[in-house]
């Protein structure tokens, strides 16, 4: 995938781990940095979904279900973090 990106161009922003394609001509951009800070937050929300929020093993069924239920895992984040993002701007 790293090579057909590079192929179009495109600069690939995936984690960089011990044998991957990523390599220092990627990984020393500014860009890449702050796109893996990006990726930390982001995967910082499923992973709470996962080990607080019910997301794990859904028991719904139906696309429209999980959606809501998903919606309402993410609201439910959101409410935690609450009280330390009022904290922060005050």
């Amino acid at each position: 995938m790293v090579a057909d990106l590079r192929s179009l161009r495109v600069a690939p922003h995936v984690a960089q781990k011990t044998h991957t394609a990523i390599d220092q001509r990627t990984a020393r951009h500014v860009g890449y940095a702050a796109s893996q800070r990006c990726r930390k937050r982001v995967e910082q929300i499923f992973g709470w979904m996962k080990q607080i929020g019910p997301m794990r093993k859904v028991k719904l069924r139906g696309l429209r279900k999980v959606r809501w239920w998903f919606t309402f895992v993410g609201a439910a984040y959101n409410l935690t973090r609450l009280p330390k993002l009022q904290a922060a701007s005050v």
